[in-house]
C-alpha cells in the first residue's frame, strides 16, 4: 500500500459504543480528493479496515462496538496508527483506464469512492482482455458508462 501514514493519536469517546481516532492530516491533501477514503492499517498493531469519516474535530476513524468487541481500545488512550489507502488507487491504473477516467470525471470520482472489492472487480474484468485490445476498449467504455450511472458493480 502506498502513501503510508504513521502517527500517534488519543482515542476519544463517541456516542453509542463508538470510539473515534482523529486524523492529524487531511486525507484529501495527502491521498487526493475523494468522496470517500477507504483505508487499511493497524491501531497498536491490531489490523483494521474502515472509511475516513468527518467528526466534529475533522477527519477521523470511527470504530463501532463490532470492532471494539475484539480490540480492547478505550477512550483517552494514546494509540500508534499506521494507515494507507486501501486497494487500487488512481496512480496504479493502466494508462488507458486512467485516460478514460480523466475524460469522464464523474466515473473516475465514483470509482475512487468505491471499496477496494468493487474497484478490483472492475479492473479484473477489464484486465481479462489484455490479448484482445478491441474488447478491452469496449469494456473500459462499459465500465465508464456503469460508473457514471452509479453502479458499484457490473450487472
Amino acid at each position: 500500500m502506498g502513501d503510508l501514514m504513521r502517527f500517534t493519536a488519543t482515542v476519544t469517546g463517541g456516542s453509542r459504543d463508538m470510539l473515534i481516532v482523529p486524523l492529524p492530516f487531511d486525507p484529501d491533501e495527502v491521498w487526493g480528493r475523494k468522496a470517500r477514503h477507504h483505508v487499511a492499517g493497524t491501531i497498536d498493531g491490531r489490523r483494521m479496515r474502515t472509511v475516513v469519516r468527518d467528526s466534529d474535530g475533522g477527519p477521523a476513524l470511527v470504530f463501532t462496538h463490532r470492532w471494539l468487541r475484539d480490540n480492547p481500545v478505550e477512550a483517552g488512550r494514546k494509540v500508534e496508527v499506521v494507515l494507507s489507502p486501501e486497494g487500487p488507487q488512481r496512480a496504479d491504473l493502466a494508462p488507458d483506464i486512467a485516460a478514460a477516467f480523466e475524460a469522464a470525471p464523474e466515473a473516475g470520482a465514483f470509482f475512487d469512492s468505491l471499496a477496494q472489492f468493487y474497484r478490483k472487480a472492475y479492473l479484473t474484468w477489464i484486465d481479462a482482455t489484455k490479448r484482445r485490445p478491441e474488447e478491452r476498449a469496449r469494456r473500459i467504455a462499459e465500465a465508464v458508462r456503469l460508473l457514471e450511472a452509479g453502479h458499484k458493480q457490473r450487472p
